[in-house]
């Protein structure tokens, strides 16, 4: 059987550099849909962290209710009483009763407090994520427009937008 050989025709010859270009965009197309999935997914720990510190705040208050509760409850029993020795120790429970949600509910603040954090420091996080992913399309939109132009300081752009990219990713990955 004889060979066939095809020949490429003019503009067909082989690109060395468009090669490089194409690395390059395959390479921020990769990093592009790690740090999507990573700002998608701090920003849901972000929604998870602030649903768990609105519940710390909801349980706060319920503890700041009783505690008031309790405290009216020892009022109304001491104005009310007609014999002072008998609901002394009623009196008493209330008042324990009063410190222990008084305690409880510092407790609760606290945590509360280190959820909303979390969240701060989630938000931020995804925030620059979010910020590094918009640099990183750039740079793959930069550097695939060489394939339409063939001009060289598309893909120099890009690589200069994918590099700030990844600088923003490295900071949303280590904060």
């Amino acid at each position: 059987m004889a060979e066939i050989e095809i020949h490429a025709g003019p503009g067909h010859e082989i690109d060395e550099f468009g090669r490089g270009v194409g690395v390059t965009v395959g390479v921020l197309g990769v990093l592009l849909a790690v740090v999507t999935i990573s700002a998608h997914r701090a920003h849901t720990a972000a929604v998870i962290s602030r649903t768990e510190a609105n519940d710390q705040w909801a349980f706060y208050a319920a503890k700041k209710e009783r505690e008031h509760l309790v405290d009216v409850g020892a009022q109304l029993a001491a104005a009310l009483s007609n014999d002072p020795p008998r609901v002394q120790p009623l009196i008493e429970k209330f008042r324990a009763d009063q410190q222990r949600y008084l305690r409880e509910a510092q407790e609760i603040q606290n945590e509360a407090r280190a959820r909303e954090s979390e969240t701060q420091r989630q938000e931020h996080r995804g925030l620059r994520l979010d910020m590094s992913e918009g640099f990183l399309e750039l740079g793959l939109v930069l550097s695939s427009l060489y394939f339409l132009a063939k001009r060289r300081f598309f893909p120099a752009f890009g690589v200069c937008a994918g590099a700030f990219g990844i600088a923003l990713a490295a900071w949303g990955f280590f904060t």
